[in-house]
């Protein structure tokens, strides 16, 4: 069967996009464009990425359909950069990227690209198994072209944190490292908890040994040095057991099915929203935020959540 059609317009549209951005990095171009770097253009490659998860978060489609195109304008970009060094054409990254989809779904499209029919077509029974075959396939290639960087050797480190802990978990995961159920990865987290709280209780005996340790200084300097390297060191294993605890919690959210990184930007959204209705509420009765106590910012968020 051949591939489903698509309007006429789709094509002149990409190819109009692809002639643009020739033309912005030509010599009488624009001086910003011709410019800019596969480094430079980095972060706005990811800016756009979240602006079109923002667009999707607020279901904003109008939005949406402008961010797409933007993001899409990245990728040209990249590759016009790469034409112009002679590297590679948009045209290759278009061809592999196609070839690798249909590699990848056997159960969809036969060798030589056409879709299966009715017939012949061996369907994959589930998500699950799509994506097991997806993994398969993927893994196939990279031992072909000699890629042994092992299990979690390809994760890019530039990930988000939270996202990449996700990812380093169900890769893990799939080799049988992991926690048995959700309910013993709670007991992680408690555990990462109480080394967390003695950490941030941690400068004490610090503080003890800086007292007595320099015993040529005079006392208050003596000790203010102990105090000082000891909340030091308190912060570095502080840092180190606050990683260890968002490392169990990305993992408890992979366990209950909840991609992280989508369930902390709704809390964060739910945390600003409540906020900006707080500040307003002040605002218009004619008080500050920054003259409330504590105790009566609390009444007031409170009163906001209600």
């Amino acid at each position: 069967m051949p591939l489903s059609p698509v309007s006429p317009s789709t094509g002149t549209e990409f190819l109009r996009l692809v002639q643009i951005m020739a033309a912005l990095r030509s010599p009488d171009g624009c001086p910003w464009d011709r410019e800019q770097t596969f480094r430079s253009l980095g972060h706005f490659v990811l800016e756009e990425a979240y602006e079109v998860v923002d667009a999707i978060d607020r279901g904003d489609r109008r939005a949406l359909c402008d961010e797409i195109g933007d993001h899409i304008f990245e990728g040209v970009f990249l590759a016009q950069i790469a034409a112009d060094e002679g590297s590679f054409a948009v045209a290759d990254s278009l061809k592999a990227v196609s070839d690798k989809l249909v590699r990848r779904h056997p159960h969809v499209f036969r060798e030589d690209g056409q879709v299966h029919d009715a017939t012949s077509r061996e369907r994959a029974p589930s998500a699950d198994a799509a994506l097991s075959r997806w993994d398969a396939q993927k893994a196939q290639e990279k031992a072909a072209a000699g890629q042994t960087a092992g299990t979690l050797g390809d994760l890019p480190a530039s990930l988000p944190a939270l996202l990449r802990a996700y990812k380093l978990g169900k890769r893990a995961a799939g080799v049988g490292f992991d926690w048995p159920d959700a309910a013993d990865v709670v007991d992680k987290i408690e555990e990462e908890v109480a080394e967390l709280r003695e950490a941030l209780a941690g400068t004490g005996e610090a503080r003890d040994t800086g007292a007595d340790g320099d015993r040529g200084a005079e006392p208050g300097v003596s000790a203010a040095r102990g105090m000082s390297a000891a909340r030091g060191l308190s912060a570095e294993r502080a840092e180190e057991e606050m990683g260890d605890l968002l490392f169990a919690l990305a993992n408890l959210s992979r366990k209950l099915g909840i991609e992280p990184e989508a369930a902390l930007r709704k809390a964060s959204q739910k945390f600003t929203n409540r906020f900006v209705a707080m500040e307003a509420a002040i605002k218009a009765s004619g008080r500050r935020l920054e003259d409330l106590t504590i105790d009566e910012l609390e009444g007031e968020w409170q009163a906001i959540k209600t």
